[in-house]
């Protein structure tokens, strides 16, 4: 059952946006199990990056929107019929600006919404849900600039912790 490119343990990343007045940027695809629901933008690690330069990448080539990174939220992770193991790491960023252009091959639409407004809406993704009810406790900050040791051959290394 597993995907050409990805096997049988994926790597995803999801943004979670907050602009000045606390709205977040949500996104709604045209495919998958998400179609038509409110969801953060989101994508697979390609194999040259690390997981804060993809989803930094996917927020920018879903909604146009370039970000600075705060930190890492959280992990969501499963397995798909008992074959696949599929995990996203949440991050939480910051907008450099807020004028959305949207990917229209893979998204319906891309709006800035209150969390408050989501929590209504029964288009939201349950991970919306939850994340608006539990808003933003426990960031984890990251580390950069901190080798392991030349043994490893590491290119990039970074601590969210």
């Amino acid at each position: 059952m597993g995907d050409a490119k990805r096997g049988n343990v994926w790597l995803g990343v999801s943004g979670l946006v907050v602009d000045e007045n606390g709205r977040w940027l949500v996104v709604k695809k045209k495919y998958s199990g998400l179609k038509g629901k409110w969801s953060f933008p989101a994508g697979f690690v390609k194999n040259d990056e690390t997981a804060d330069e993809a989803v930094m990448r996917e927020v920018l080539e879903e909604t146009g929107i370039d970000t600075s990174l705060n930190g890492l939220i959280g992990l969501r992770t499963g397995v798909i019929k008992g074959e696949i193991s599929d995990n996203m790491l949440l991050f939480a960023l910051s907008p450099l600006h807020t004028n959305i252009k949207i990917q229209h091959d893979e998204l319906m639409d891309v709006q800035w919404m209150h969390p408050d407004a989501l929590l209504q809406d029964p288009n939201a993704s349950v991970l919306l849900h939850k994340m608006a009810k539990e808003a933003l406790r426990d960031t984890k900050q990251l580390t950069d600039g901190i080798n392991p040791g030349d043994q490893f051959g590491y290119t990039a290394y970074k601590l969210f912790l």
